[in-house]
């Protein structure tokens, strides 16, 4: 029979430790800045969203936006100003 002939040596045993105090404390997740969720609204959506604001805005809100060129505070300023009625 023939035997092969390597420089490896065989490989201990490991024996395993019970010794508890030996053993590092269990560690929780590493402290990471809190995770952020983003979220894309539809175009629909941002159009209902946008409509809802305007609808809650009051009428300085209004008119400051329509001097710092809102084309649709503009609008809106315009429309009511036409459905005054004319003082005579």
């Amino acid at each position: 029979m023939v035997n092969a002939v390597s420089n490896a040596t065989p490989a201990q045993p490991v024996s395993q430790s019970t010794d508890t105090s030996a053993k590092k404390p269990a560690q929780s997740a590493p402290k990471s800045a809190p995770s952020t969720d983003s979220v894309q609204l539809s175009q629909t959506a941002q159009a209902m969203l946008a409509a809802r604001q305007e609808a809650t805005e009051t009428a300085p809100q209004t008119a400051k936006e329509a001097g710092q060129g809102d084309l649709q505070a503009q609008r809106l300023l315009a429309k009511e100003a036409a459905a005054k009625p004319v003082a005579k």
